[in-house]
């Protein structure tokens, strides 16, 4: 066989092991205290469910009249589920990445007409709320971003409670806010903003 044709063999057969270990790492649960699918926590009577590794993903979860909901069990699929079920909302967009909920070209305060929600911008001039959707940007462990749903704010801090933080993070996190010069600013660098029913 020619030293050409053995480089290419080499670089498919690497290529091709290195496919499927990531696709078994991606399906291994890297803590043992929980199990894919196990309740961690609720909101309003919406579930939190644990996901295992970040980057695992389960079949699409639709409702009852074939409503996208998401991915069991990322983060998009319970801020979408919690919004169906408690608001009775669907988005005009049910398709995305978490960070695609925020439209960089809409004006702070201004429809986000792809979520049929109101959104404003991180720092801007409205108050965070609860039940508000904080958008945050990608990163390199996570280019797809993350989203997360207010269930508790007081006058500097917010509560946020989340589904796939990681294997052994916690569902809820506090955060802090501040209030300078008529703006409102939440304390992190990757939060683009956040989405508010009309």
């Amino acid at each position: 066989m020619k030293r050409k044709y053995k480089i290419l063999l080499i670089i498919f057969l690497t290529l091709g092991a290195s496919l499927v270990a990531y696709k078994g790492i991606k399906n291994i649960n890297p803590n043992p205290k929980f199990t894919v699918g196990q309740k961690l926590d609720s909101l309003n009577g919406v579930y939190v469910y644990y996901n295992g590794g970040v980057s695992h993903t389960g079949e699409r979860n639709l409702s009852e009249d074939g409503y996208n909901l998401g991915l069991k069990y990322q983060c998009v699929e319970f801020v979408k589920r919690y919004y169906y079920q408690h608001y009775k909302h669907k988005m005009s967009d049910s398709y995305g990445n978490a960070k695609d909920f925020f439209d960089p070209l809409v004006k702070d305060g201004d429809l986000n007409k792809k979520r049929n929600l109101l959104q404003f911008t991180n720092p801007g001039k409205s108050k965070p709320q609860i039940g508000d959707l904080l958008i945050f940007d990608g990163h390199t462990g996570n280019p797809y971003g993350h989203v997360a749903i207010i269930s508790n704010a007081t006058e500097n801090e917010i509560e946020i409670i989340q589904q796939n933080p990681g294997p052994f993070a916690s569902s809820r996190v506090k955060v802090a806010y501040t209030f300078i010069n008529n703006t409102y600013s939440v304390d992190s660098d990757r939060l683009m903003g956040w989405l508010r029913i009309k």
